[in-house]
């Protein structure tokens, strides 16, 4: 996957330790979700399929405060023995993480590998039946 302008800088934009979170999810997402697209969606990074990843989208970094937020579009649909994702909007699931410890790097390739073949699977949908925001 090529590097993305766009995430280097949102990552690099991050105070410390949101920036060292952001550093250390990145070669994880991207290992794991080989021949996906990183680009910057709605103002964070986003993973997903095919030339607009935000029409397909697989997984997204979100800093605040204190923590990244890591998220998964179809987390709900992911096994976790885990118990850590938590349950969002429509199916999508997500973790907070307040340090670079909180990171379990075969755990997340898990789920991430999980996303990818739930969403490389899944029927496309129709722009105008589509409940994302268009891209833009």
């Amino acid at each position: 996957m090529p590097a993305t302008a766009g995430i280097e800088g949102y990552l690099a934009g991050l105070d410390r330790p949101l920036r060292d979170i952001g550093a250390a999810m990145r070669p994880v997402i991207e290992a794991a979700l080989p021949g996906t697209t990183g680009v910057l969606y709605h103002g964070h990074p986003i993973w997903g399929l095919g030339d607009s990843p935000g029409r397909r989208p697989i997984c997204l970094l979100k800093a605040y405060r204190s923590y990244v937020t890591f998220g998964l579009w179809r987390g709900q649909d992911v096994a976790d023995p885990s118990g850590r994702l938590i349950a969002g909007a429509r199916r999508m699931a997500s973790v907070k993480l307040a340090s670079p410890e909180d990171i379990d790097p075969a755990l997340f390739t898990g789920w991430l590998r999980a996303g990818l073949e739930l969403e490389a699977h899944a029927l496309p949908v129709a722009p105008s039946l589509d409940p994302r925001p268009p891209e833009g």
